[in-house]
């Protein structure tokens, strides 16, 4: 499982990640910030990450899109606002049980929940 960390999670998060040997990168440290959500999945895609989100609606949407445009996409995971974004431990054990379970990453259009 390789990650894609949207703009909305710390990059804090990809370095607990990376220390725990989860290939991890974040939007903050690949100069996309502030890219359209669009461009964002785009780059995961292009990375052949997972990309991963508080932002469910958009990416949601955007995975429809790329099924019905034929366009490359590693899956999407969302973290729901039930957890908090500023909780980077919790988030990054989240990530890492999701890895473990996942080791060869997301089915292609697939959006999946972290619990």
């Amino acid at each position: 499982m390789k990650y894609y960390l949207d703009e909305d999670l710390s990059p804090k998060i990809a370095e607990i990640l990376r220390k725990q040997n989860v290939d991890c990168i974040s939007v903050h440290e690949v100069s996309m910030i502030q890219a359209s959500d669009l461009e964002q999945l785009m780059m995961a895609a292009k990375k052949k990450r997972c990309f991963v989100t508080k932002n469910r609606d958009d990416f949601i949407r955007l995975t429809v899109q790329f099924f019905n445009d034929h366009i490359p996409h590693y899956g999407v995971l969302i973290i729901p606002y039930t957890i908090p974004g500023d909780q980077f431990p919790r988030i990054a054990d989240k990530l890492v049980n999701y890895a473990h379970k996942h080791p060869e990453g997301m089915m292609p259009y697939t959006v999946d929940f972290l619990s």
